[in-house]
């Protein structure tokens, strides 16, 4: 016996929803949130590195780029799912505190001090505590991030280091902003920065700015991932991030991630534990 007309057209129309959000689930889970530091976006590492993952995985990751702290916050909150960031002290405290499965690292670069190719206050060639106890009692104009991020972590650590934790002189000055807004602030304004080299490369309003401070060994800056745990926020796609996770210290993430280059250069060196 045939069903009627009416009844054929509400099974089509029953199995067409069906399938709609079959399609859609299947969507959802095949894309997860990564928080992660202002550096790798603005760097441009996301746009060479992401595409390569997805083509590997299916797997679309959609980036929220905030200061490491911002990006642990929001991982503590449940609010991506997957961490990839630079303070290595912070990192550990956010995994001991049960708020990420394990931390990996994954490459590393390195921290520069910029300045005026004037250099008024004569840094250039000094290690970077010198140079920073120099800019403190010459009152230089020097432009901080200011936003809890990697990088101003590690210029705090350096300020500490030089003796100038609470005097840093009159023309330190904080933005609250992200390393590209940071790094325009102090081309307009010939100020000092701390910047990490991926950036400060891929930045093109560099005015008359140039690095005047490098390859001292306190400058090393590492990069780790994270899986938010999945027992602190169940909604977690840890199955995917993990995915992401074991792709990037991977062989391929890891070539993926030294094939970026600009101008020839470099910008960040795997050294995921393997």
């Amino acid at each position: 016996m045939k069903p009627s007309p009416m009844l054929s057209a509400l099974l089509r129309k029953a199995s067409f929803s069906f399938a709609v959000l079959a399609l859609s689930s299947s969507a959802w889970a095949q894309s997860i949130v990564m928080a992660s530091t202002t550096s790798t976006e603005q760097s441009g590492l996301f746009a060479h590195l992401l595409p390569a993952f997805k083509a590997a995985s299916g797997i679309d990751v959609k980036v929220v780029a905030l200061g490491t702290g911002q990006a642990l916050d929001t991982g503590r909150r449940g609010d991506a799912d997957v961490l990839f960031v630079h303070d290595t002290v912070a990192e550990e405290k956010f995994v001991a505190e049960g708020y990420g499965v394990k931390r990996l690292p994954v490459m590393y670069n390195d921290f520069v001090l910029i300045g005026p190719a004037t250099d008024p206050a004569g840094v250039k060639g000094k290690e970077v505590v010198d140079a920073l106890r120099q800019l403190a009692t010459q009152n230089a104009s020097f432009v901080s991030r200011g936003d809890k991020s990697g990088t101003h972590a590690a210029e705090l650590r350096y300020w500490k280091a030089a003796g100038a934790e609470e005097s840093k002189g009159s023309g330190y000055k904080e933005c609250g902003c992200g390393m590209g807004p940071a790094l325009n602030i102090a081309a307009s304004s010939g100020a000092y920065i701390l910047a990490d080299r991926g950036t400060w490369l891929n930045f093109k309003n560099r005015a008359d700015l140039q690095i005047l401070v490098e390859g001292d060994q306190r400058l090393f800056n590492q990069y780790g991932v994270i899986v938010v745990n999945p027992a602190k926020h169940p909604h977690v796609k840890s199955a995917e991030a993990q995915r992401f996770v074991d792709w990037v210290v991977s062989p391929a993430g890891q070539q993926t991630i030294a094939s970026y280059k600009i101008g020839g250069e470099q910008l960040f060196f795997p050294n995921a534990d393997r």
